[in-house]
């Protein structure tokens, strides 16, 4: 199922490539990340066995066109074509938005692929999926060898349903941009139709200011938040007294002259603190150490610390290796695999490593970087992670 970051107003939806062994299916995502400029893609990872066969899966993050004011990434994988890895399919399958189905073209492989379409319609099924109701794209591969099938046929046999079929040669890319750019259609005409994209932020009159970007309200946020009141034993509080303050009156003309309550603030008489009070005072949980198991949790404090501080750099680094220790509990592989099987984002992974690179940092992204850092946390809940002792 596709995913909504509503911080940077991105929709990440999942297509994966399915399809019998040595069909095309890596090689058409090779030809992608080949033709997608640098600045829309993200990192190739592939985990292969002998005979260049894909064993898990390839991950190559898409940054593609706009849904109202959201941007769309496409993350696009493939499955092990071999009936054996039929667990590892339907892993990957899991949480897809569409599929492209690469049929080999030649006609010694037409078994195999009424076989691996099968198997398709039955993994989807396990998922509560009903294929004909799915966003899908046929892809004919192989079409620059000789003695392969005819078109017709290829349909006949595997596209009863008529959903747009494309002919390819994987190996010099002709044909796989068309059909990625098919079913993306596909994928985002079903998320409008599913309501998954947030509503577009209010556009604002002719005239009136504009308002301040992300970075300006954060910091604004972070220099005028009060901490939470707390409730005092009777007889060990402070004094109070409760003093309305001038509230600023707007320019005339841009909303009609409604006068609003005037906002009340305490204004508190310093006392001595009891003696069981510290001078530090309790130190209040973030949203990140709330969430962080023991292990993590003075991980998840120092890096709230250094966003509360302004030390972005710094932040985004503690987030980054919090995060890299909280995937090693989901088992020893490279932090692909364990993003995976813990379903963390890796577009979100990938742009948090990259922001590690980075010298000159602002302030929403060590924000991002500790929404992904309380992703993980969230996933390392849900599946239990790490079990006690």
């Amino acid at each position: 199922m596709s995913s909504v970051n509503l911080m940077a107003r991105e929709v990440a939806a999942k297509i994966v490539f399915y399809g019998p062994g040595l069909s095309g299916k890596t090689t058409s995502l090779r030809k992608i990340y080949e033709t997608v400029r640098p600045a829309h893609r993200g990192e190739m990872m592939s985990i292969a066995t002998e005979g260049d066969r894909t064993l898990f899966f390839d991950f190559l993050p898409v940054k593609v066109e706009r849904v109202g004011d959201c941007s769309v990434r496409l993350a696009l994988y493939t499955v092990p074509g071999q009936v054996f890895y039929n667990a590892t399919r339907k892993l990957v399958l899991q949480g897809a938005d569409g599929v492209v189905f690469v049929a080999d073209s030649q006609p010694e492989a037409m078994d195999a692929n009424r076989e691996s379409l099968a198997n398709l319609e039955e993994n989807l099924f396990e998922h509560g999926i009903r294929l004909d109701r799915f966003p899908l794209v046929m892809q004919w591969n192989k079409r620059d060898l000789e003695n392969v099938l005819p078109v017709e046929q290829l349909r006949q046999e595997l596209n009863p349903r008529g959903v747009p079929d494309f002919e390819t040669a994987a190996t010099n890319g002709q044909g796989v941009l068309d059909t990625l750019k098919a079913i993306t259609r596909l994928v985002i005409k079903d998320l409008r139709a599913k309501r998954i994209v947030p509503p577009p932020r209010p556009v604002a009159p002719v005239g009136s200011p504009k308002p301040a970007g992300l970075e300006a309200q954060l910091t604004q946020h972070l220099q005028h938040r009060q901490p939470p009141s707390v409730a005092v034993p009777a007889g060990h509080g402070p004094a109070v007294a409760m003093v309305p303050t001038p509230v600023p009156q707007r320019a005339s003309g841009s909303f009609p002259a409604i006068a609003p309550p005037p906002r009340v603030e305490p204004v508190v008489a310093p006392v001595a603190p009891p003696a069981a009070v510290t001078q530090a005072g309790p130190k209040l949980l973030g949203a990140a150490s709330a969430l962080a198991p023991g292990d993590l949790f003075d991980h998840a404090r120092a890096a709230e610390a250094a966003f509360i501080a302004g030390n972005y750099s710094t932040c985004v680094t503690a987030c980054a290796d919090a995060i890299r220790r909280a995937l090693a509990y989901a088992g020893e592989g490279t932090l692909a695999q364990q993003a995976f099987l813990l379903r963390v984002d890796g577009a979100d992974l990938l742009r948090v490593q990259g922001l590690g690179n980075q010298t000159h940092l602002r302030v929403d992204d060590a924000a991002f970087a500790l929404y992904v850092l309380m992703q993980t946390f969230v996933r390392l809940n849900a599946v239990g992670l790490p079990t006690s002792e």
